[in-house]
């Protein structure tokens, strides 16, 4: 094979790593769930129904997903698309992108709105933003690929979006304030599980979801 031909194949494209820093992913990943949750509320926050549409957008994710490891034309013409925002380890595996959607859809399902909504904002905005400071500040790890400097940012992350969620339907006080600390170290919690080999953008959504329904059972905020 000649070096221009090598060159202008997709699949010899160099991705991201996990380590890398890969702005532009944490800036699809933040601004594609803001959009989304935009036009949820516009829409008239019809969360069963977004949950099984977003639901349908994961298993067509998947399918495409095990279409492209069988076949290379499909893959070179999926990875001359969205090589920017994929990792090498997606290369000729699942993307985020089915994970993620299966991880909202479920939330939506599983969850009441509120507590769903909290939830999935956890994962839009704390899974890059722990990461961001982890791959930059991260030296004291804590589990592998998982530093306390980016379990902290995340947990900062979930306790200021769980403060302001709660205010924002008019909840005050002792109650609220524990609400959100509790919820900042659930979605902490959630974030690290991607450490088990378990996507995070599966683990966050569900498992905050599960700790904020007990968190709001307890405080009565949501």
């Amino acid at each position: 094979m000649s070096a221009s031909s090598y060159n202008s194949n997709p699949l010899n494209r160099v991705l991201a790593k996990r380590s890398d820093l890969h702005l532009l992913r944490k800036i699809w990943h933040m601004g594609s769930g803001t959009l989304c949750l935009a036009v949820y509320y516009q829409t008239g926050e019809l969360a069963n129904l977004w949950g099984w549409a977003i639901l349908a957008v994961a298993i067509t994710g998947f399918a495409l997903d095990l279409a492209r490891a069988r076949w290379s034309k499909l893959n070179e013409v999926v990875i001359s698309m969205m090589g920017p925002f994929m990792r090498a380890s997606e290369r000729n595996g699942f993307t985020g992108l089915p994970f993620y959607a299966l991880g909202v859809a479920l939330a939506l399902l599983l969850f009441k709105p509120k507590i769903a909504l909290l939830s999935i904002m956890f994962l839009v905005y704390s899974d890059p933003i722990s990461s961001f400071f982890g791959i930059l500040y991260g030296k004291d790890k804590i589990m592998p690929n998982k530093s306390l400097q980016g379990a902290i940012a995340g947990f900062f992350t979930c306790y200021l979006l769980a403060l302001f969620y709660g205010m924002s339907y008019g909840s005050t006080g002792s109650g609220l304030l524990w609400f959100a600390i509790l919820g900042g170290v659930v979605g902490a919690i959630a974030e690290m599980m991607s450490a088990f080999n378990v996507d995070d953008n599966l683990t966050i959504p569900v498992i905050s979801g599960l700790g904020l329904t007990v968190l709001n059972y307890v405080f009565h905020i949501l």
